[in-house]
């Protein structure tokens, strides 16, 4: 298995023999306006450019998006990603949203989702506190998270966006994943606080997954992410964890 950090919550998951790019965001540096009513909102996004040409992005055998907010499903992916590639999304409104950018073979996440011999097992995030999601339920809507099984490779769970509650914790008890990949960046609403895991939920999915080696994304690329990749690892060393955490630089990968 192989984890490759792109971009932002952008991921190449080189996995049982087969290429899975994860939450496309494909646009240039500075494409789009800051989300309002977010931590520093008057940033345009992303804020560094790609580390990779889109063809090499691009050259993979399926797309996962785990929900569709721009962050994780731009404007710039919907044109640049070959339109017969197969997209896994979350439910039908998703995939609804996809096929209407010209993609048709469009699949759902489930229990038991199938790619070759690779399982694909959706798994619940909520993407804020109960405050945040009750009054932002439109904006914030829906999320999804992903495990990866195959019988040569290691588990893998990928948490999408959400903070660290019940739904992730039962997800590691029932999944036992070795490796966790944990949106990082400590996004924030203005006066509703983070909608994504900052370092103390990293520290609570490493306490109830200790064996685990969790690797943080969605750092440093959108206007609204507060923790930086310094911050993070410091908070590692002092907490006894930086053995158990990779928190790889743009276009960097992680090898197990």
């Amino acid at each position: 298995m192989k984890v490759h950090q792109i971009r932002n919550a952008t991921l190449i998951i080189d996995f049982a023999g087969s290429k899975f790019l994860i939450d496309p965001v494909l646009a240039q540096k500075g494409a789009y306006p800051g989300f309002a009513n977010t931590a520093n909102s008057h940033l345009a996004w992303p804020t560094v450019e790609l580390p990779r040409s889109i063809d090499e992005i691009v050259d993979v055998d399926a797309v996962i998006v785990t929900h569709t907010h721009p962050d994780h499903w731009d404007e710039a992916a919907k044109s640049l990603i070959p339109k017969g590639l197969p997209v896994f999304v979350q439910h039908e409104r998703d995939a609804t949203i996809v096929k209407a950018s010209g993609f048709t073979d469009v699949r759902l996440l489930g229990a038991d989702s199938r790619f070759g011999d690779t399982t694909l097992v959706k798994t619940p995030g909520q993407h804020g506190s109960d405050e945040a999601i009750e009054a932002h339920t439109d904006r914030l809507g829906e999320v999804s998270g992903v495990v990866f099984k195959h019988p040569s490779e290691k588990t893998l769970y990928i948490a999408g966006d959400t903070v660290w509650n019940t739904f992730v914790a039962e997800t590691l008890e029932a999944h036992q994943p070795d490796v966790v990949v944990l949106n990082s960046g400590d996004a924030r609403i203005d006066e509703f606080g983070p909608i994504i895991m900052g370092k103390e939920d990293v520290l609570s999915v490493h306490r109830a997954a200790p064996g685990a080696t969790i690797i943080a994304s969605h750092m440093e690329a959108v206007n609204h992410a507060t923790l930086t990749r310094a911050e993070l690892r410091s908070f590692a060393l002092e907490h006894g964890l930086i053995d158990s955490l990779r928190v790889p630089e743009d276009g960097e990968a992680v090898t197990f």
